[in-house]
């Protein structure tokens, strides 16, 4: 796959999203549980959602008891967001495995699913501010400045398309050779958090 057919899935999956519009609806993933596809569905359902749990918690008179029930709503996604992110690079890993690499080939500073991270939530800033280009209850001027903000946001989508392609092309070649660290987060942890191990 390219990366213009992981935007072109991410941007379905948001569309997917939106026919409810609802953060608590019934995930259902269309592919098979071993595709790549499945992992990629999977990552940028858990980064629309995650969107749009942050846009209530910032509702100006939400209730303290809800806020927190949504701050650890949050908390749980971004460990998903995390866990996938990992799978995804796990898959990588495994892809490339068996090509040999070339002398004085180099590492990456981002693998190749923290670029697809980016790419997912950069679907999401599309499809959310040519919303707001497009919406008629705001100003001409609103529009205006959404819309220059969206051409930005292309162009964004197709140099980062284009980096994770050229990445991709670098690992399958030898040039480059994958290596992954865990990110290790502590404070989801019982064990590495002390306000959690001290209780």
């Amino acid at each position: 796959m390219k990366a213009a057919q992981y935007n072109k899935l991410f941007d379905e999956v948001i569309k997917n999203y939106h026919v409810i519009d609802d953060v608590d609806q019934v995930f259902k993933n269309p592919f098979d549980p071993t595709s790549f596809e499945h992992l990629l569905y999977r990552k940028n359902w858990i980064d629309t959602v995650q969107w749009h749990y942050e846009d209530i918690i910032r509702l100006p008179n939400i209730d303290p008891t809800e806020a927190l029930t949504l701050k650890r709503k949050i908390d749980a996604s971004n460990q998903d967001r995390t866990d996938m992110v990992e799978y995804i690079d796990s898959y990588f890993l495994d892809k490339f495995k068996n090509v040999k690499v070339k002398e004085g080939a180099k590492i990456n500073s981002e693998t190749p699913a923290w670029a697809i991270d980016r790419l997912s939530i950069l679907a999401l800033k599309i499809y959310h501010m040519e919303e707001e280009a497009t919406r008629k209850t705001a100003s001409e001027e609103h529009r205006a400045k959404c819309l220059d903000k969206l051409n930005v946001l292309l162009e964004q989508r197709v140099d980062l398309s284009t980096a994770i392609d050229d990445l991709l092309h670098d690992f399958a070649t030898g040039e480059k050779y994958v290596k992954v660290y865990k990110q290790m987060k502590m404070y989801n942890d019982a064990d590495t958090n002390p306000m959690l191990y001290k209780k």
